[in-house]
């Protein structure tokens, strides 16, 4: 018989409450699942990973023996793509793993880092009861190149929360927006090659993420705006609260995003749900997050292709309106986090095998 309400612990490596879409969506989650049959608490693992150091993780290892038993685990990505395959086997078959995107296929890894996190990625995930990924894109993603079974997989999009139209800039100069860490993955170099072809457009740019993940591509990032002589046009603002994000969301004119690969892209939804037109690369499940109803769309990692979409959707009003209107209506299916957080539910249930 089906205990209730069933008990979990939810593995985070790391702070909990940094602005990431990552973290974003487990503090959601963790904080709705009791309303789905599952008591849940947080874990909190060592932040080093997905590069572990050893002490690092005996910490892990000995904070995983306290686990009760009978308590399902959640976790996340960040840990279990880089768990050692021994210590994941050791904690049984009733493990869910939370896969936002594969670790191998982070932007800028060197080829035998990044070949060592897939190998390592792909026995994990087999050994998992239950992996929940964020987007069918991401489930394709694992099914073609991972070897993981269709059966395994429960697909827990991020919720979008309703928000304000935006009102835009006002007039004058257009506001763009960016919103991301500064990682190879987010493709900023690419955004500012793209707009060092556009000087003759009046247009701002705020690029809205944490500068600290990887110090090395933001002081190359820095230095690539200096040589561009546009540090009067593009704005690095680091990490910035709740409220100051909505402020930029509202203040914006146009949403760019030339990741390289996204999850999900919740950056992209929180854009839609202000009524913003995007131009957005379709690196990863971007292509499949955003309806072309919203969005110019352009292949990842081509500078020119996006320089393209920019100087289109900066040159014309009525593409900039259509496109508004596109991302409104877009908006209206967007999935609750509700909706998130029952799914991740059920995938736990059923990894101890109480729930169909």
């Amino acid at each position: 018989m089906s205990r209730s309400p069933a008990r979990a612990v939810f593995a985070i490596p790391g702070d909990i409450d940094l602005p990431t879409g990552g973290y974003a969506y487990d503090r959601r989650v963790l904080a709705l699942l009791p309303r789905f049959g599952v008591e849940a608490r947080h874990l909190a693992l060592p932040g080093s990973f997905p590069r572990p150091t050893a002490q690092d993780l005996a910490e892990t290892q000995a904070l995983l023996a306290k686990v009760d038993p009978d308590d399902a685990i959640l976790f996340d990505g960040l840990a279990w793509g880089a768990m050692p395959v021994d210590l994941a086997a050791s904690l049984g078959g009733g493990v869910v793993a939370l896969c936002h995107h594969p670790l191998g296929l982070e932007s800028g890894l060197p080829a035998p880092q990044a070949e060592a996190l897939i190998a390592n990625e792909k026995t994990t995930l087999a050994l998992a009861a239950r992996i929940v990924v964020t987007s069918a894109a991401t489930a394709r993603l694992l099914i073609a190149r991972f070897d993981v079974p269709e059966d395994k997989i429960v697909i827990a999009e991020p919720g979008t929360e309703p928000a304000p139209r935006a009102a835009g800039g006002g007039g004058g100069a257009l506001n763009l927006l960016a919103v991301g860490s500064l990682v190879p993955r987010k493709g900023y170099d690419l955004l500012v090659e793209a707009l060092s072809g556009l000087r003759d457009f009046n247009w701002r740019l705020r690029i809205v993420g944490a500068d600290d993940r990887a110090p090395a591509f933001a002081r190359m990032l820095r230095a690539q705006i200096s040589d561009a002589g546009l540090e009067d046009r593009i704005f690095l603002d680091g990490a910035v609260e709740d409220d100051a994000l909505a402020e930029a969301y509202h203040r914006a004119d146009l949403f760019i995003s030339a990741s390289r690969f996204e999850g999900y892209g919740m950056v992209l939804t929180e854009a839609l749900a202000r009524g913003l037109p995007i131009v957005a690369s379709t690196g990863g499940a971007a292509g499949d997050t955003l309806p072309d109803s919203a969005a110019l769309k352009v292949p990842p990692d081509d500078a020119s292709a996006l320089r393209e979409a920019l100087r289109a959707a900066l040159a014309d009003a009525a593409l900039r309106a259509r496109l508004s209107q596109g991302a409104l209506e877009a908006a209206a299916s967007l999935p609750t986090w509700e909706d998130a957080a029952r799914l991740v539910a059920q995938a736990l249930l059923q990894a101890q095998g109480d729930a169909p």
